[in-house]
């Protein structure tokens, strides 16, 4: 875990510092603002944060639900980790690296089975 120290450019005395774990959150919740993503759950988040002097790596695995452009995704989660992570810290994101573990798919084979059965039923009724 490492703290990341943000000095004010402006002549203001003291010093603002943000924890790992609070940067981790805000990328995780710019992840799920996202439509179509989904952050990875479980004891690892799928969020890695390394500290540089030009300023904060992220890498980020994540789920995808069918049906989404992946590259298209890929970019809105880089824009909005970066744009989120810079508004709310003020320190700067030099990269955004995004890891697609796994496609969502909807279960689409129990719902073509209740519509099947619902026209066997009414079939019957007829």
């Amino acid at each position: 875990m490492f703290n990341i120290r943000l000095n004010s450019k402006d002549n203001q005395s003291g010093k603002v510092v943000y924890n790992a774990g609070i940067v981790q959150n805000i990328v995780a919740l710019a992840v799920a603002e996202v439509e179509g993503a989904l952050p990875l759950q479980g004891k690892k988040s799928g969020i890695s944060l390394f500290l540089e002097k030009d300023g904060i790596y992220a890498d980020v695995s994540v789920v995808v639900k069918y049906g989404y452009n992946v590259p298209e995704l890929a970019y809105r989660i880089q824009q909005s980790i970066k744009q989120n992570v810079e508004n709310m810290t003020r320190y700067k994101v030099a990269a955004v690296d995004v890891h697609i573990q796994d496609v969502l798919f909807e279960d689409t084979a129990s719902a073509e089975a209740v519509e099947k059965e619902e026209e066997e039923h009414s079939e019957e009724n007829e």
